[in-house]
């Protein structure tokens, strides 16, 4: 897979960097977010890349979400098409097997947002803003920012967000959980990638495994969800990975993981 002129694809490693690259605000298209759906489900067929890292090209911008002009006519088919757009490419990121780390280099407003909200985890640098406006201009978050930000930050502040159009400093987004960690300009990506080896040092078919349990606890009870995790733990001697981790570590060596 090589780069598009709206979407870089680096390969490091295990990690896999996506880079939004349409300046100057990173914004999103019909193109780029059906390149990231593919994107994504072809990095899930890989079973080399346990991490993915998304970051905005430049250092001013993750990405300033959608394209204004897109809506600019009032046209409810294409806005349609649009929000199916949005949704179906988020909802894969959000999906992806592994890890996904949004490194947050800049401002980080609307569907640039939902983008990093979509995300596993999310690290932000100190100048970087955050917002969710589009009711400011007649509009509102339709790829998952009116679900997912109040399962991370709680009612009141996805409140505050989008009914008052409460733009954030990165320092708040972590007071307030939104994101995990904030760093010092430049330095998102470098972190972002290093939390990427840490994953690389997991059995990833653990990660993918607890990744879904986690991620369930969003809709279902958690008297429900503790027999699945017992017998998720059983499948789990199913793959090889299961049989080299805990050898790797009666041996004192390094696992080699074949996530499988």
């Amino acid at each position: 897979m090589t780069d598009n002129a709206k979407l870089g694809l680096e390969i490091l490693g295990h990690t896999a960097l996506l880079r939004i690259q349409n300046p100057p605000a990173n914004t999103w298209d019909e193109e780029s977010l059906t390149l990231l759906e593919k994107t994504v489900q072809s990095l899930n067929e890989n079973r080399e890349i346990y991490a993915l890292v998304i970051t905005g090209s430049g250092d001013r911008f993750f990405s300033a979400g959608a394209d204004l002009n897109l809506f600019a006519d009032g046209d409810k088919a294409r806005a349609r098409k649009m929000a199916r757009v949005f949704g179906r490419a988020f909802e894969t990121l959000s999906q992806f097997r592994g890890v996904s780390i949004a490194a947050i280099n800049g401002y980080a407003m609307g569907g640039g947002l939902e983008c990093a909200l979509a995300c596993d985890i999310r690290i932000a640098e100190t100048q970087a803003q955050l917002a969710l406006p589009e009711a400011t201009v007649g509009l509102l978050p339709c790829a998952g920012g009116t679900q997912n930000l109040p399962w991370l930050v709680g009612e009141g502040w996805a409140k505050r967000m989008i009914l008052c159009g409460e733009r954030i400093s990165a320092e708040k987004a972590e007071k307030i959980g939104l994101v995990e960690e904030c760093v010092a300009t430049g330095e998102a990506l470098p972190s972002a990638l290093a939390l990427a080896e840490k994953v690389a040092k997991q059995s990833p078919s653990s990660v993918s495994a607890c990744k879904k349990l986690i991620m369930s606890a969003r809709t279902n009870p958690m008297q429900q969800a503790l027999p699945v995790e017992r017998e998720y733990f059983v499948d789990l001697f199913d793959t090889e990975d299961q049989k080299e981790g805990v050898n790797a570590f009666l041996e004192k060596r390094k696992a080699e993981w074949k996530n499988a």
